[in-house]
Order: C-alpha cells, then sequence, then structure tokens
C-alpha cells in the first residue's frame, strides 16, 4: 500500500464514506470535550497521584510540596471549565435519535455530573490543620470522618469520570464519523498515559497525601488511620529518597 493510500485511509471517515461535512457546532463542541475530558482533567488527575513528592525531593525531610496541588486545581478548573463551554455549544441542538447517539448523550450527562460533583466536593474538603497552620486541629490533619468520606468520593468519582469519558468520546467520534485519524491519535494518547501510570505505580510514586504533606512520624493521627484510595503507599519513618 502506497504512503498516498495509507494518507487517503486516515483522512477518510470511521464509516469509510467518500464525504465527511459537520456543523460548526459539532466540530467545536467535540474539541471543547476532547481538550477537557481526553487531555486536561486525566492530565490533572494523574498529577494528583503521581506527583504529591517530585523526583530529586528529599522526602520525608522535605514535605507538603505543593506543586502537584497547583497544577491539579489549574488543570480540573479550566477542564471543567471547557467541558461547559463544549455543553452551551451543544446545548439543544443534536437531532439524532440513533442508539449511538443516545447512549453518547446518556453516558456524557453522567460525565458532566460527575466532572461538577468534583468540583463541589473539593469545595467542600474541610479544614487542612496541622503543625504549619495556626490552628492545629483539623479534618486533614486528624483525619476525621468528614475527610474520610472526601477522600473516598473525590478519589473514585475522579477516575469514574475519566474511564466514562473515554467511553463518551469514542462514542461522539462515531456518531460524528470523525476521520480515522482522529481516533487513532486519541488511542495512542490514551495508551500512553496509562502505560505512563503503570511506569509511575512500579517505581512508587503513588505516595499517600496525608504522608507527602506531613511525613512519616507516626506522631501525626493520620499516620494510625488507614489511607484511602487503591494502591496508595504508606510509609513510616522511611529515608528512601525518590
Amino acid at each position: 500500500m502506497s504512503l498516498e493510500h495509507v494518507w487517503h485511509w486516515l483522512l477518510s471517515p470511521l464509516s469509510g464514506a467518500s464525504t465527511h461535512q459537520l456543523d460548526g457546532w459539532v466540530i467545536w463542541h467535540a474539541r471543547s470535550m476532547v481538550l477537557a475530558w481526553a487531555i486536561l482533567l486525566p492530565v490533572g488527575a494523574i498529577a494528583a497521584r503521581y506527583f504529591k513528592v517530585t523526583t530529586g525531593q528529599d522526602w520525608p525531610h522535605v514535605t507538603d510540596n505543593r506543586t502537584w496541588w497547583h497544577a491539579h486545581r489549574s488543570l480540573q478548573y479550566s477542564g471543567v471549565l471547557i467541558m461547559l463551554i463544549g455543553i452551551y455549544l451543544a446545548w439543544d441542538r443534536s437531532t439524532s435519535l440513533s442508539l449511538g447517539a443516545q447512549l453518547h448523550s446518556y453516558i456524557g450527562w453522567g460525565v458532566i455530573a460527575l466532572g461538577i460533583v468534583q468540583i463541589f466536593s473539593a469545595w467542600f474538603r474541610g479544614s487542612k490543620g496541622g503543625p504549619t497552620e495556626p490552628q492545629l486541629r483539623g479534618d486533614h490533619y486528624d483525619m476525621t470522618t468528614h475527610r474520610l468520606l472526601f477522600e473516598g468520593i473525590h478519589k473514585s468519582v475522579g477516575w469514574i469520570a475519566v474511564a466514562a469519558a473515554v467511553i463518551t468520546i469514542v462514542l461522539g467520534l462515531w456518531i460524528a464519523d470523525a476521520p480515522r485519524w482522529m481516533l487513532i491519535v486519541l488511542m495512542i494518547w490514551w495508551l500512553a498515559l496509562a502505560a505512563w501510570c503503570v511506569q509511575l505505580e512500579r517505581t512508587g510514586r503513588c505516595i499517600d497525601t496525608y504522608q507527602a504533606i506531613w511525613g512519616t512520624d507516626p506522631k501525626h493521627p493520620g499516620n494510625l488511620r488507614p489511607h484511602v484510595g487503591w494502591g496508595m503507599l504508606r510509609h513510616m519513618q522511611t529515608r528512601e529518597r525518590l
């Protein structure tokens, strides 16, 4: 097969149709949602899970590195804002009654709801506390029921939303009969993110949030409680350098 044939195949719609015409709102709706849910929000979730302690940081001697926090907050707020723009562009405009369109709509609204839940849950995460704060006692430092509930909801809902977004985006590309190269590029991107996560997981980068902020000393009350979330690493008085 010649390069010209390969290029033609990549530019052709997924259905193999000879023409591909979309309304402007469809194009910009798709771009907004892909930017939000395929790029910004997943990368923000990765920052929160794997970069609470950065390479070269003298942890646990040096704690509370807020690089991950600024990255996570900026990416998630930007992603949700762009998501809202995407909703506005598609609001009450779709007329397709196909099964794929209905599934895209139902799952999409679910993803949107989960994204909004994430923003609201972050606003109600409770007080911080700890030795570096004006008040020692706090929901996070003491790992109160309030904080445990927040972490359980925020962590699980976030990853469920990212997984559901992948399904929604693929359905959207299929409904729009997008060029094949778009789906291929997105699949490569998602596989790259997954491989990156596996590498970060295997190298021990998923440090418990509590210990990333306050260290491993058992004098901190949260170190005596079970951590929240799957695969989190918990150390006690380790001198290991990442």
